[in-house]
């Protein structure tokens, strides 16, 4: 008697329990993606912890609430909404993970909502669709642009190879377009159009979004032809029946984070904060770095569409600070000649690769592996999962992969450094010692003597001057061809 009366006392407690979910969750993997993601500055100003939090909690609060708040919150957000933002205990889990289990990741994905939020409001705003549906995103990817999944989604929007090809979304050796935020927004927003147009139900939309309109059409005739996504949620994949619960816990955390003493950490820039540009030429994202003084991880932060920090030809964009793309475009005649004058030396050739590849396809022979064929094209097994779905199976003979096989055209040189003085807003070269063999002194003039290979810009270098400078002073524009010999004023005498 007891015992059942122990248990009696306990079994409430079973019923409110939250509900377990998956250990390998495919939600909670995406928020753990943000621990060693340095894309956000220091989550709190010491001492500044409550100022944008009107509740006042003490900094290690964290607040619990009876199920009725929250269904009464989420019924303020439904009575604007066309998703049928419910509330139950599947809901309540996902609640709690974000709120409860993973606090701080919640505190950087807030964060990054800064960042990306007013991108895909103008694209779904565009195509006419619920503005919620920025929500997905969270429980894609955890806003996390390189972010992959086991299956080897990728991006924002965690597109699958085949989808994002379908949409217009091409990858490479060099670019993987699912990993550029506002590409694979249009994609997102064009193929959540696409599965409206067939399924005619929002919640039906965001299940098709996770496991495919060909699963979904699967479960409503498994479910004798129901219509609704929770009459057919019992007949869907386990994954996709905790996707709209996440769904419509992403809605309610993003608006009633304060509410559970959250503060949002600071991204490095806010979205109005940048401006992008179309290149001209491939450039790496270390000569970016050289030119315009911006941390190569602070480029890729911006830029994650590119896969081996180089921006390649075709007319691909650089986002970057207002600042620097302003200090970009004051200087874009120099910046082009300096990379043009590289080229023509033969200095980037084995860094760059020439940004030039051979699409193979590629018949998988019996016996071959990943790690093999990797091996066989130079490539890495990363890479050959990237341009293709191989599946839990593996790979098995006969099937065809797109491999992408970079031409390399190696040679020798040396570096020109570069950078852009960002007082001065003209490009100026690192500083070295000038050397003594070919420069010569005339009447208090120095002057220097061209060698071969050298450029306007390594002269500039030695002698620690400005390019315009040395250009102004000799009487010489940006495309003139030095010669062997020739002299160059270096220093004029002073009066």
């Amino acid at each position: 008697m007891k015992k059942f009366f122990i248990i009696s006392l306990l079994f409430p407690l079973f019923l409110n329990a939250q509900l377990p979910l998956l250990e390998d969750d495919p939600i909670a993997a995406m928020l753990d993606s943000l621990y060693n993601k340095k894309i956000l500055n220091e989550f709190f100003q010491k001492g500044n912890f409550n100022k944008h939090n009107k509740f006042h909690f003490s900094p290690d609060s964290v607040p619990r609430y009876e199920d009725f708040v929250y269904e009464a919150r989420l019924a303020k957000l439904n009575a604007q909404s066309p998703f049928d933002l419910v509330f139950n205990k599947d809901v309540k889990a996902y609640i709690e993970l974000y709120v409860i289990r993973k606090r701080e990741l919640l505190s950087r994905l807030i964060g990054l909502s800064q960042l990306y939020y007013p991108l895909f409001e103008q694209i779904l705003d565009k195509y006419n669709l619920p503005l919620e549906l920025k929500h997905l995103a969270v429980i894609e990817s955890a806003l996390n642009p390189n972010a992959r999944s086991r299956a080897g989604a990728q991006g924002l929007w965690q597109f699958m190879y085949p989808t994002g090809k379908l949409f217009g979304l091409k990858v490479t050796s060099y670019i993987d377009e699912r990993c550029d935020p506002y590409k694979s927004t249009i994609a997102a927003a064009e193929y959540i159009k696409y599965l409206y147009g067939i399924f005619k139900d929002w919640q039906m939309v965001l299940a098709a979004y996770n496991a495919g309109p060909g699963a979904i059409s699967k479960a409503i005739r498994r479910s004798g032809g129901k219509t609704t996504y929770w009459e057919i949620r019992p007949y869907l994949p386990r994954e996709t029946q905790g996707y709209v619960p996440a769904f419509i816990a992403a809605n309610y955390v993003m608006n009633y984070y304060q509410e559970h003493n959250i503060t949002p950490a600071i991204p490095k820039k806010h979205y109005f904060e940048l401006d992008t540009i179309v290149l001209k030429d491939a450039m790496t994202f270390e000569q970016i770095n050289q030119l315009l003084d911006v941390p190569i991880e602070e480029i890729a932060y911006f830029n994650p569409q590119y896969r081996k920090n180089i921006i390649p030809e075709g007319g691909y964009t650089l986002t970057l600070p207002k600042e620097k793309i302003a200090l970009f475009l004051s200087n874009e005649d120099e910046i082009y000649a300096f990379i043009q004058q590289q080229k023509q030396n033969s200095l980037l050739a084995q860094q760059q690769m020439n940004t030039q590849e051979e699409k193979i396809v590629h018949k998988v022979k019996k016996g071959e592996t990943l790690k093999s064929i990797a091996a066989k094209y130079g490539i890495s097994v990363q890479d050959i999962k990237t341009w293709n779905y191989i599946g839990r199976r593996g790979l098995k003979p006969g099937k065809h992969l797109i491999i992408y096989k970079p031409i390399s055209n190696p040679s020798s040189g040396t570096k020109t450094l570069a950078s852009i003085d960002t007082k001065s807003s003209t490009i100026v070269t690192n500083s070295v010692t000038p050397d003594s063999t070919n420069s010569i002194k005339e009447k208090d003039n120095i002057y220097h003597i061209v060698r071969k290979s050298e450029t306007i810009y390594s002269i500039a270098r030695k002698y620690n001057i400005s390019v315009n400078d040395l250009l102004n002073q000799n009487g010489l524009t940006i495309k003139h061809n030095l010669k062997v010999g020739e002299k160059l004023l270096i220093k004029k005498n002073k009066e």
